[in-house]
């Protein structure tokens, strides 16, 4: 009777019958899909199976020559001529054609990185369009975001995006610097680069001026070549606090502008008058929400003692009933690992927590035969010195701490080098102040976690970045006032 109840579900995978790939991408071009000039090639794998899902062209130093000229000239004689309002619409097209095409884009993207359908579907996709809408709205209103001052357009911006959210990180980079009058050069992670060229046809589709957006796909080397290329007036960039600080010495000296959005390691905290249920939910979602995969992941949990035996207990049965799997199936909680060589990353800080003498817990949960697959995972006895605590593992991976008081607590949370997010749980409301108000990060969420809106600026300090994206803030980065 004591028996706990396995529940089995009955598969409900989305059907693939509706969505469009090709056999190949080419680089997107001043308005055209053409070949590398290098002829080379590389595959998106599917990381749930590790197939191959598409070839997509490898651009080298010549291609980003040809994106950022082809940028520099649309920016010359086309887009900022524009009338503002004009702007806008075009921004206002993209996101409505992208609404029309959503249920494709929420497949490919949990083809080609991952996650589960349910996050494709209902947070990557509708929020990826409400950027393109709220900064549509914006174009033709610059004055009122700067009182003042009449804000001009940078120039060309170059913008390289990360793996874990492709089309949503697309968007934050797009929306902005179109709506402020910029031209673009963007280039997607290698891992997922299918979005970001569906996103091109769509450009196609809604008739933008040819070279306003470009995309050149490639790994780091693509990258580089786009910092480094005189032409590009604006760096913006969102992935590793050690690739940014290459971008930052590689800048120096240039007058690029840059906006770095990089690492985190978020501290969770959970007061003893917090609603119980409702934190293990919120703990839940901010460390195991895209795989982990978030750089604004509540991945240090920190619980006042009078309740941490009862919310890790809590938290141990919650983190059993999560379904690992196909994440085309909509019963689905946490799909595949990225990529072979993020698992790998995960596994060594796994061996590394338990070597650090910290005791560990995961799901009991089958994985899949194929496919890059971890179980939701969560360390107790860990000290502020281990390495699982200070470092971003970028995976399901929790480590949980205890404390006593409110000024402990602070002290251990901003014993970091990050400073992107936070989170707090407490039923009082002048506590949910105190704490947000010392903790140096970014973005403080209070009796909730991971909740994005167009509207809200995003953004870190310490080695997790510089500017912010979202809201008004977000306009600033791309332009001279």
């Amino acid at each position: 009777m004591n028996k706990a109840i396995k529940w089995e579900y009955s598969p409900a995978p989305e059907s693939t019958d509706h969505i469009q790939l090709k056999d190949k991408y080419d680089l997107f071009i001043n308005g055209k899909f053409v070949p590398s000039s290098g002829g080379k090639t590389f595959n998106s794998i599917n990381p749930a199976n590790e197939k191959a899902i598409a070839k997509v062209a490898d651009a080298n130093k010549a291609d980003v020559d040809k994106a950022v000229k082809a940028a520099r000239n649309a920016y010359e004689k086309t887009w900022s001529k524009m009338a503002p309002k004009e702007r806008g619409k075009y921004v206002y097209r993209i996101a409505r054609l992208l609404q029309e095409r959503a249920r494709e884009f929420s497949v490919i993207e949990s083809i080609d990185g991952g996650k589960p359908i349910r996050e494709s579907r209902d947070v990557d996709v509708p929020l990826s369009a409400a950027h393109f809408f709220y900064y549509a709205g914006w174009a033709d209103k610059l004055e009122y975001a700067f009182p003042g001052v009449s804000p001009k357009p940078l120039g060309v911006a170059g913008q390289i995006i990360p793996w874990n959210f492709p089309l949503l990180m697309a968007a934050w980079k797009l929306a902005p610097a179109l709506a402020t009058g910029n031209t673009l050069v963007l280039k997607p992670a290698e891992t997922t680069p299918l979005t970001a060229m569906k996103l091109a046809e769509i450009i196609q589709e809604a008739d933008l001026p040819p070279g306003v957006v470009n995309i050149v796909t490639g790994a780091g080397e693509t990258g580089q070549a786009l910092v480094n290329h005189p032409g590009i007036d604006k760096i913006a960039f969102t992935g590793s606090t050690e690739v940014g600080k290459y971008i930052m010495k590689a800048i120096a000296g240039t007058g690029k502008k840059y906006t770095l959005e990089l690492g985190g390691k978020a501290a969770n905290i959970i007061f003893e008058d917090a609603p119980i249920d409702q934190a293990v939910e919120g703990i839940i979602n901010s460390i195991f929400f895209n795989q982990g995969h978030v750089c604004c992941a509540g991945s240090r949990l920190y619980v006042q003692e009078g309740i941490a035996d009862q919310v890790i207990e809590k938290l141990k049965r919650r983190m059993d009933t999560l379904i690992v799997g196909d994440p085309l199936d909509k019963n689905t909680d946490i799909g595949a690992i990225n990529s072979k060589m993020q698992l790998k990353k995960i596994n060594e800080y796994l061996k590394l927590g338990k070597d650090e003498g910290g005791r560990i817990y995961q799901s009991d949960c089958d994985l899949p035969k194929n496919g890059y697959w971890c179980a939701p995972t969560i360390f107790s006895d860990v000290s502020q010195s281990n390495r699982i605590v200070q470092e971003e593992i970028f995976g399901p991976v929790l480590a949980i701490q205890t404390f006593r008081t409110v000024d402990e607590v602070i002290t251990k949370a901003n014993n970091t080098p990050y400073g992107l997010s936070g989170g707090v749980w407490t039923d009082k409301g002048s506590k949910i102040f105190k704490v947000s108000n010392q903790i140096r990060a970014g973005v403080i969420w209070a009796n909730t976690f991971n909740k994005f809106d167009p509207g809200a600026p995003f953004g870190g300090y310490k080695e997790s970045g510089i500017g912010s994206e979202g809201g008004v803030e977000g306009l600033r980065g791309y332009v001279n006032i």
